[in-house]
Order: structure tokens, then sequence, then C-alpha cells
């Protein structure tokens, strides 16, 4: 089991507190359904760069002139999707060669996403990107399973965290309120209801896209 018995009672009873609950197939949001499609606005730089709970782990050179920001939840099937299709592309293309850094936020869309994100977080900073790369491209072992926790505790522990880590990661109150906090920034701020969602510059775009769509979507 992913947590025991008690840690996981406790987590989720701070989770149905946090306003997240799962509703049969679909994910519930503080009352909103997702996924959402109507476009929302754009920002500033200024106003989206401002200081998170949980500190940005950018990847790519910090003067690229373009950056991109996704809102993500570990188990949004479009935000995995992109992760495997269109991510390798964007970071061959724009952001080895230097044309764009790109930052993944935590937006947890019910409680199972909060914990994949705690998990990733509690790994470090120099393995976070990288927990979350593995959970996205094995999103059928953990999401789409009866035993969804046990699930997720065989793939990671594979990857070398242990249940110990996991359990002592998953009853850290102040990393799940501030994986919430995130959440709730977005929500509150970016008026973000549905995920993915990127800003590209400030310039919002609602949803999954493809390789091909690259060239008209990631400019200055």
């Amino acid at each position: 089991m992913l947590m025991q018995p008690n840690t996981r009672r406790n987590f989720l009873q701070l989770a149905a507190k946090a306003g997240i609950t799962v509703s049969g197939a679909g994910l519930v949001l503080g009352g909103l359904s997702a996924p959402a499609f109507a476009q929302g606005p754009d920002f500033t730089m200024q106003q989206l760069m401002v200081p998170m709970p949980l500190k940005d782990l950018p990847i790519g050179k910090d003067d690229a002139p373009i950056t991109v920001v996704e809102y993500a939840s570990m188990t949004c099937p479009h935000c995995a999707e992109f992760q495997k299709v269109t991510f390798p592309k964007l970071k061959s293309d724009y952001i080895d060669t230097g044309k764009a850094r790109y930052i993944l936020r935590e937006f947890p869309l019910d409680p199972l996403a909060t914990a994949a994100f705690m998990i990733a977080r509690y790994a470090g900073d120099d393995k976070r990107n990288a927990v979350v790369d593995l959970l996205f491209a094995n999103q059928d072992k953990w999401v789409y399973v009866d035993k969804q926790v046990d699930g997720m505790t065989k793939l990671l522990t594979q990857a070398g965290i242990t249940k110990d880590q996991i359990d002592k990661c998953l009853a850290d109150k102040q990393l799940y309120d501030n994986v919430n906090k995130m959440r709730d920034i977005g929500a509150d701020s970016f008026k973000i209801d549905s995920t993915p969602t990127f800003f590209i510059n400030g310039r919002r775009h609602e949803g999954d896209f493809a390789p091909a769509d690259l060239p008209k979507i990631i400019v200055a």
C-alpha cells in the first residue's frame, strides 16, 4: 500500500477539506468539472512569474526569449499525452536550442494527483522533473488500475523511492498544503479550470497540442 491506514485516512480527509473529490470517471475541482474548453485570459509575464508556494524548476536557459508555463495534473490523460508525444519535440527544437524554457506547475485535479506531485517534490529539486516524467510515461500502470496506490508504489519503488519515504512524504502536511496552494493560485489568480493549460510568454493556450503545432504556438 502507498500509505499506512491512518496516513491514508488523514490524507483523504485533508483532500476532502481542500475541496477535491473524485466522481465516477470525472474529476471535480471546487465544483468545476474537468476538462473545460473555454479560453480564459492572458497575463503578463510579470503577473505570471510571481513567487509561488513551491519554487519553479525551469528546464532550459534562464535568458531564453520564450517561457512556457504548463499547469498540469498527474492524472490527466491529456497532460500525459503532451508529455509523451509533444514535449520531446519541444525540448529538442526549442529548449535545447535556447529558444525557450519550460516550467511545469502543479494543478492536481484529485487526491491521487496531489499525492503524485507530493512525491515528485519530496524526491528533491534535482529529481522532481524526472519523477513527473516517469509517472506520466506510466500513467496506465497507476491511474487506470483497480489498486491505484499500489500501482504508484510499485512504480516508484522500482525507481529507487522506498515505501518508507513515500509514507513519510504523504504525511507531510506542509507539502500537501503547498501543492494545493499551487492549484488554488492557478485557479484564483490565473483562472485555470482545466488541464493542461499553457502560458507562452503569458499568452494562454488551453488543451494538448501536437508536435506539428509547435511553430504556431511556441512564439515570442
